[in-house]
């Protein structure tokens, strides 16, 4: 399974979320700062995640929560994480 499918599974299991994308853009950034080893994947992100579990949490603490779900792999590269999140409607 890819990052992007593994960060998905994730996100999905612990947000239940009404919507959710995940793209891998890291292929863009070859050979770039942060991705000097050419990774293909796992170094740049974009996600879009709505979900209940955010009812109530201002933007920085729904960025917080999806930032801690994601640590595991921030700590193995992951830099670059471009986020839109909300609460459902």
């Amino acid at each position: 399974m890819s990052i992007q499918e593994d960060i998905k599974q994730r996100l999905l299991q612990e947000l239940q979320p009404s919507r959710l994308e995940v793209v891998d853009f890291s292929e863009e950034h070859s050979g770039h700062t942060g991705n000097p080893e050419n990774k293909k994947e796992g170094t740049h992100i974009r996600i879009v995640l709505i979900s209940s579990a955010f009812s109530g949490k201002s933007k920085v603490e729904q960025h917080r929560v999806v930032y801690s779900i994601l640590k595991p792999w921030i700590d193995r590269g992951l830099h670059a994480i471009v986020l839109e999140t909300g609460e459902n409607e």
